[in-house]
């Protein structure tokens, strides 16, 4: 590259009506994380902290957008955005316990670095998989927006973090819903150690703002009285007129991605360039010259500064490790949530299994005014399904909102609504879609009250299964991928009594749940219903049908099949479990049952190999050896995807299989 002289690589800075109070204190904002930085680069060279990201010579961009917001508005920063841990005035002690894993920290040892939140401070961690960000903070700002309260949420990403689809996605819900979010670029030149030349192919990032509808502008990310001039002026406007605002920051990484991967791929020149433009050297010098302090006091307040760091170091390093409590770590997987039976009242109908789930939708909504659910077509057109046709009639379409085609951002969104103090519902179309949203329900959702004590009060709807003839885009039963994953519940029931009573539970339950809806079943099964609003609890199997010779386990449509196959073999003398939820699952309805009868058999519409027929069959095996008289017998469909033709998919499907089954398993 051409030689870049000194003086053009020098900031220019325009004071506005700022007064010399507030100069000084932008400066001092910048200056107490470099000198963190300073100070835990030494350390990470003597072993005691694990690693850093360094946001040397990023510092103005996270000083100035926090100094912009108020207290009680949201920030999501990124592993470079110290100042906005400091601009908090989180006390210095706090974050680096987190950072050596101790229990004054904000994880208990669980996670590291940045990756935490503290609803004390407004600030919502570093993700790891970088998209989920953005989408959390639509959901914290559609909080606002629904509580009409005037509050912007900041959320950063990097350069890298553009490509990721929920960028896309959270940039287009933003749009669609005029949410009050600032989207804060940091584009400093490399992911990791891939230049932007190979990460994207425009002129600015900017410029994407365009097809989305977004005003966006482009700051100098190192210059901190333009930084703090223009988002202290949109922040005001947008909380006169919500609506989202892209920023690209144009900065540098003076470092590596972390310390250890260094920055021998980044040119000589270049580095020598953005030297020159140092936030925080060039800002000083500005204050000099004009007088807002001296030296002797600059030196004066950096002495204070790094004065606390060593006194809340210290404290920090004096604190003992964590200690392990196997029960504590269990415990807090899930957030607390106490059952409290709600009593259904004597007035029923009978009703098919949608119309218990419409029902159930409708009492939630009613008794929770900050339940908002969200889904493709839920609003007018009332869902593929209908289900909630007639919702906005009734509650209105800003808490009944039909979502653009991203199932992963509005999982993000649901988390968002949860952490400002909402409940959200989000209906997949089909069960099969999750996978677009499979990233935020494992890593995000599940993982919150474990990592940071925060809960996901949110609802996944998953019509599911086979038997109407759909195909392999629209008839997996996939509950199996979620049972294995800890702070997930997983919800499945077979009948419309459970399925209303189980659905209103899992909206008062603040942990993330999947609440699977067999398709099939919708229909074609009816039954009486109590009337208004009523709960079941979680964990608890249904013991459907009494036998000596047999337990018989299934969920779902499996359900009906067992039914069936017993209606034309009254000779068989059969336990019949419906499980209703897997995950808690009642395993001490299963194993007093198997120890009644010395035999077991598990019907599963889902593949067989590492099904939740192979985890309960493990437990019996366990627990209930001794008392068996067979082998415990696992049926479930073949090893294939579900198949369209109605031949294939009877083929398929274990209901064909099981009479067969459970007869050669009587005569073991």
């Amino acid at each position: 590259m051409d030689s870049i002289s000194k003086e053009k690589s020098q900031l220019q800075f325009d004071r506005k009506t700022f007064d010399n109070d507030l100069l000084l204190s932008l400066y001092l904002k910048m200056l107490k994380p470099r000198l963190i930085e300073e100070k835990m680069l030494i350390l990470l060279r003597q072993g005691k902290i694990s690693k850093w990201f360094s946001g040397i010579g990023q510092e103005a961009i996270a000083t100035g957008v926090t100094a912009a917001l108020e207290q009680d508005e949201y920030i999501l920063p990124m592993h470079r955005n110290l100042g906005v841990f400091t601009g908090r005035d989180i006390p210095l002690y706090r974050l680096f316990a987190q950072w050596q894993g101790k229990s004054s920290g904000f994880t208990k040892g669980r996670d590291r670095s940045f990756h935490f939140g503290s609803q004390e401070y407004k600030i919502i961690g570093m993700i790891s998989h970088l998209g989920p960000q953005m989408g959390v903070a639509c959901g914290i700002a559609l909080g606002n927006l629904l509580k009409n309260n005037n509050k912007v949420t900041a959320v950063f990403t990097g350069e890298g973090g553009t490509s990721e689809g929920d960028f896309h996605e959270a940039l287009n819900v933003a749009s669609v819903w005029n949410l009050p979010v600032l989207f804060c670029i940091e584009n400093n030149g490399y992911g990791l150690s891939t230049p932007t030349s190979e990460q994207y192919n425009c002129d600015h990032l900017a410029e994407r703002g365009k097809g989305y509808g977004l005003e966006s502008y482009i700051l100098d990310g190192n210059n901190i009285l333009e930084v703090y001039g223009k988002v202290n002026e949109l922040a005001k406007s947008i909380r006169e007129n919500p609506r989202p605002i892209l920023l690209e920051f144009k900065t540098f990484r003076m470092r590596g991605h972390e310390e250890a991967s260094g920055t021998k791929y980044v040119p000589d020149e270049l580095m020598e360039h953005w030297k020159l433009k140092d936030p925080i050297e060039n800002y000083k010098r500005y204050l000099f010259d004009h007088g807002v302090f001296s030296q002797i006091e600059e030196q004066q307040h950096k002495s204070i500064i790094k004065n606390e760091i060593d006194d809340h170091w210290e404290r920090a390093n004096e604190e003992a490790l964590v200690t392990v409590e196997l029960n504590q770590e269990i415990d807090d997987v899930y957030a607390k949530y106490h059952f409290q039976k709600t009593d259904e009242i004597k007035e029923s109908n009978e009703i098919r299994l949608i119309d218990a789930i419409s029902d159930g939708l409708q009492e939630a909504m009613k008794r929770y005014d900050e339940l908002v659910i969200m889904g493709q077509d839920i609003a007018e057109y009332g869902g593929v399904f209908k289900i909630t046709e007639g919702f906005v009639e009734a509650f209105g379409k800003q808490r009944v909102r039909n979502t653009p085609i991203c199932e992963s951002v509005i999982v993000s969104t649901g988390y968002g609504l949860s952490i400002n103090n909402h409940k959200a519902v989000v209906e997949m179309q089909f069960a099969d879609f999750v996978s677009s949203g499979f990233n935020p329900i494992v890593n995000l959702l599940a993982k919150s009250h474990y990592r940071w004590g925060q809960s996901s009060d949110v609802v996944i709807r998953m019509p599911c299964g086979a038997g109407v003839g759909a195909g392999p885009f629209h008839s997996q039963t996939n509950e199996a991928w979620f049972t294995k994953v800890p702070g997930l519940k997983v919800v499945y029931p077979a009948f419309p009594y459970d399925a209303k009573g189980l659905l209103i539970t899992a909206i008062e339950d603040n942990n993330p749940v999947l609440f699977f809806e067999h398709k099939a079943l919708y229909r074609s099964i009816r039954q009486e219903v109590p009337s208004g609003y009523y709960n079941l609890p979680f964990g608890k199997a249904a013991l459907l049908k009494e036998g000596k010779d047999v337990t018989i386990i299934s969920y779902g449509a499996g359900i009906h099949w067992a039914l069936d196959v017993l209606k034309t073999n009254k000779e068989v003398s059969a336990d019949v479990i419906d499980l209703r939820t897997l995950q808690p699952l009642d395993a001490e309805t299963i194993y007093s049952s198997v120890k009644k009868t010395g035999k077991a058999i598990i019907l599963q519409e889902d593949t067989l190999f590492g099904g939740i027929a192979s985890e309960i069959s493990s437990g019996i095996m366990e627990n209930c050896f001794e008392y068996l008289d067979a082998p415990v017998k696992r049926v479930a469909s073949i090893e294939t995807p579900i198949p369209f033709d109605t031949n294939l998919e009877n083929q398929y499907l274990s209901k064909n299989r099981f009479e067969q089954e459970l007869l050669d398993l009587l005569a073991y």
